[in-house]
């Protein structure tokens, strides 16, 4: 049962401060309380909102209305895991592209009476958990909803990085980077970068070398069960490794630094459209198969 609606905006969306008190009242006349995270209650004047921080916003609600893009959306996917729960997340595109917030605004309020009936089409979504280490020691853990990649500093240093899936070694990839990319992130970076779309719902990752100085280093699709560890190799004194997250954070890498990628113990789930499919999502969004 659904009694409190978290609900977040991009930073400093103003153009939705005339919806907020709209949205809480009507949240309020179904007995269902609403949450602001703090950027977003500054949005709002409300003074009976309850308002937590970001970060712990997960942990204070049974659902998140997400205003925004789909950067906002893979944050808060980031937090959810973190809190190791489970809150769906249903996303209204203010945004761009809104391939992930897909749901429009006059698609909000009936997705909303769904969410709260039961009756609402919620998809679980594969999320990875990424770890750097360095000298044994566990640097950074992350939850990730659309890819990790690791990648080449600006300057054009050959870096080569040594990839191996389950504890078998798969390749030495000469390239401009690495993206291990998710079904849901496999329209994102990885199909910039020539990789393949995946379907939500095949259980599987997308090994994909960026740029590879060799022609026969493709993309690969990979079983989600294997654990793959990225170990970037700089060659010279000036090349430069780094991880990226989500294309949300990224950190440095050193020398013998290892990035370990596995599925992550608990997925993200999504509120989606009930009006449309995956293939018209891409048809739409991304003007697929139109020529």
């Amino acid at each position: 049962m659904i009694t409190r609606v978290g609900i977040v905006t991009k930073p400093n969306l103003t153009a939705v401060s005339a919806d907020l008190p709209v949205i809480v009242e009507w949240l309020r006349a179904r007995g269902v309380e609403a949450v602001f995270d703090t950027d977003t209650a500054g949005l709002t004047h409300d003074a009976r909102a309850t308002v937590v921080s970001r970060d712990d916003l997960p942990r204070h609600v049974d659902l998140i209305l997400l205003l925004g893009g789909d950067g906002t959306l893979l944050g808060m996917a980031d937090r959810v895991a973190q809190a190791d729960l489970e809150v769906p997340i249903l996303g209204v595109n203010f945004g761009g592209l809104g391939f992930l917030t897909e749901i429009t605004y006059p698609e909000m309020f009936p997705s909303l009476e769904a969410a709260l009936a039961g009756t609402a089409l919620v998809e679980s979504r594969m999320m990875l958990r990424a770890r750097v280490e360095r000298n044994g020691a566990t640097l950074h853990d992350r939850r990730v909803l659309n890819d990790v990649s690791v990648t080449g500093g600006s300057l054009s240093r050959i870096v080569e990085f040594v990839v191996s899936v389950g504890g078998e070694f798969v390749a030495s990839f000469h390239a401009d980077g690495i993206i291990l990319a998710t079904p849901t992130g496999s329209t994102a970076y990885n199909l910039s970068a020539g990789g393949p779309i995946v379907h939500p719902a095949v259980d599987a990752l997308v090994l994909n070398p960026i740029a590879p100085h060799t022609l026969t280093n493709r993309p690969v699709v990979i079983p989600a069960d294997g654990e793959v560890v990225v170990q970037p190799r700089a060659k010279g004194p000036d090349a430069e490794a780094f991880v990226t997250f989500d294309g949300q954070a990224g950190e440095r890498l050193e020398t013998a630094d290892i990035v370990r990628v596995q599925r992550a113990p608990r997925p993200v789930r999504l509120v989606r459209a009930s009006t449309r499919s995956y293939y018209q999502v891409l048809r739409q969004k991304l003007r697929w198969a139109e020529r």
